[in-house]
């Protein structure tokens, strides 16, 4: 009830222990506070916070037309309502060293556990697009020791996002990761790898965690957990696949209401009001207030 029942800083503990414990870490996308509530009851392991995501929810591309304080501000409500790690897209870290300082205190206060900071120019762009533009190794590293200099506390995770792949090749991907590394990154973000053998390339070469992104429609095959976990990697992300699954479904919903004039051809495939009940634990709420008893539904559907 009330959200998380931890400290942000237990949090980040939790996370730094679980991704030492050597088993893969699933972090699906949660657009909202509602959708991490679900994440959490249906056992996964953490909460992502999707750049992309929020961009859509904008209703703008995913072209770095957001700000800090937006995603700060919706990081902060997905954080504060599960007892779940939640990682942050923080995209360039929005502007030079100072502000990217700022961006880490900033996702600090908000209660995530870790962000991720990527090698492109500002603004940047989805990556799985083409037309990417990267900063050099060493002004990416300066990012890093940026974001290593504002973070206040010590367990929040900086993770370094590489989009060298799609543009330098694989070789040049993973000697800009070890520089990251070196410049103070406690993991690493390989984005669009296109086999098996380039994760695998990326676990021989790193020894910190390393993070793999499960997109649909993107560069990189969809790989199982199992596959994953073989590969050595330590965290995967389903970014935008919760959006995707309730956008595809609200507009079949819509077309039929369009179509027929009534919703009632898609009432089996709503949540029930039953279920979203349970989800946001009003009996908990009524147990913690007498005055809230009472709330049951007439119709239990």
């Amino acid at each position: 009830m009330l959200g998380t029942t931890t400290t942000a800083h237990g949090r980040r503990v939790a996370f730094r222990e679980a991704l030492a414990s050597g088993r893969l870490l699933q972090f699906p996308g949660a657009f909202n506070a509602l959708s991490a509530m679900l994440v959490a009851d249906q056992g996964f392991d953490g909460a992502y916070v999707s750049g992309a995501v929020l961009s859509a929810e904008l209703g703008l591309p995913d072209v770095g037309l957001t700000t800090a304080t937006e995603v700060a501000a919706r990081a902060a409500t997905i954080a504060r309502q599960t007892d779940l790690p939640t990682l942050v897209d923080a995209d360039t870290g929005w502007g030079g060293p100072a502000c990217v300082a700022r961006t880490v205190q900033s996702f600090e206060d908000a209660g995530v556990s870790g962000l991720h900071l990527e090698d492109q120019v500002d603004p940047k762009r989805c990556g799985h697009l083409a037309g990417k533009e990267l900063v050099s190794t060493e002004d990416m590293c300066t990012r890093i020791r940026a974001a290593v200099r504002g973070r206040r506390d010590d367990a929040l995770v900086l993770c370094a996002r590489t989009d060298a792949r799609a543009v330098e090749g694989l070789d040049a991907a993973v000697a800009r990761a070890r520089s990251y590394v070196d410049a103070g990154a406690d993991m690493v973000f390989v984005e669009a790898l296109t086999s098996e053998s380039e994760y695998a390339a990326f676990r021989d070469a790193l020894d910190v965690p390393l993070l793999a992104n499960m997109t649909e429609f993107g560069r990189s095959p969809l790989l199982t957990a199992d596959t994953l976990a073989r590969l050595g990697m330590n965290v995967v992300i389903y970014p935008v696949t919760l959006l995707r699954l309730a956008m595809g479904a609200a507009e079949a919903g819509l077309a039929e209401i369009r179509r027929t004039g009534t919703q009632s051809g898609v009432v089996d495939r709503m949540q029930t009001r039953a279920r979203l009940y349970e989800l946001l634990g009003y009996d908990e709420y009524a147990a913690f207030d007498a005055r809230l008893a009472g709330y049951q539904e007439e119709d239990p559907a």
